[in-house]
């Protein structure tokens, strides 16, 4: 099955972008896998799909989905929000500078800006451990100011024999706050976002049992009260060169902890996000760039 692609990134978040606008391609789990696979597809950290709006809703303007790497469907992606905006204006599909999108669990209202970039109204974030979800039963927490912090033992439910293999030179405890973005996250606070064990600590966070659903492991360091770097470990991706609802969260989650201010520049190893959020009910606002790569077709084999 020959299938058009476009290949976009937004600050090194990379995607293959298809249009399904005229029916959807039912694409299976594996075929997913090989279109992200970098050596034998496309190569990609997700697959974003362009779809029609819902029926019945004329206040909406388009519908898509994501599916990880590994062929998982997720709940949202704030750079292929963002990535969504610039592919749909430039095939011509809509000339609207204010386009209205329904995800899996919500409505994102996104803005393209005369400098380029893409600003999306990324919804209020929740912070309801069902909102993830995710089981805080019988943990130690630490409360501070408005954000409730949870001592995850990585060990937990893990057999004695893995201990020493995968939690090697780690500490066993970290401390995490959780904040959903229409899709979990697991926010710590590190030093130095060079030093982090990433590859080690990542998995294991994103992996627990307390998250029936897996979660997004963030590594957030504080440079000032207007600027961090950050970097994110992505449950079916691994670790990404940026992450748009990764840095929502960290930032929430800082503000929530009065470390920063309302408006935070995220460094990550891809690029710059601008996040914004004035607390409360508020929803979160990100703006940052989103870029075509190519265009091409590949030959998606039917039976994998």
């Amino acid at each position: 099955m020959k299938v058009h692609f476009t290949k976009m990134q937004g600050a090194g978040n990379d995607f293959v972008v298809l249009d399904e606008t005229r029916g959807t391609l039912n694409l299976t789990v594996a075929q997913y896998q090989f279109l992200a696979d970098r050596h034998f597809g496309v190569g990609a950290d997700q697959i974003l799909s362009v779809r029609s709006a819902p029926a019945g809703r004329p206040d909406i303007d388009f519908s898509y989905a994501i599916h990880n790497a590994d062929g998982t469907e997720v709940e949202h992606c704030g750079n292929g929000a963002r990535c969504f905006v610039r592919f749909v204006r430039d095939q011509g599909l809509t000339d609207k500078d204010v386009i209205k999108v329904q995800t899996m669990n919500r409505v994102l209202e996104l803005h393209a800006t005369p400098d380029g970039r893409v600003t999306v109204n990324m919804g209020a974030p929740q912070f309801e451990a069902s909102s993830l979800p995710f089981d805080p039963a019988g943990l130690e927490t630490q409360q501070q100011d408005l954000a409730q912090l949870f001592l995850l033992n990585l060990n937990e439910n893990m057999p004695l024999a893995g201990v020493n293999t995968a939690c090697a030179a780690i500490k066993n405890i970290v401390k995490i706050a959780i904040v959903s973005m229409g899709n979990p996250h697991a926010v710590q606070l590190v030093d130095d976002v060079d030093t982090a064990d990433v590859e080690q600590i990542g998995p294991l966070v994103s992996k627990h049992a307390r998250f029936p659903r897996g979660v997004n492991a963030g590594f957030l360091q504080i440079v000032s009260r207007s600027q961090v770097r950050l970097r994110v470990y992505e449950r079916g991706a691994g670790e990404t060169l940026a992450c748009g609802t990764g840095a929502c969260a960290a930032v929430v989650a800082g503000i929530r902890q009065g470390l920063l201010d309302a408006s935070v520049q995220v460094s990550t190893r891809g690029g710059l996000l601008q996040i914004d959020w004035a607390g409360g009910e508020a929803p979160v606002m990100m703006t940052g760039p989103a870029t075509r790569v190519f265009e091409s077709e590949i030959d998606i084999p039917a039976a994998l």
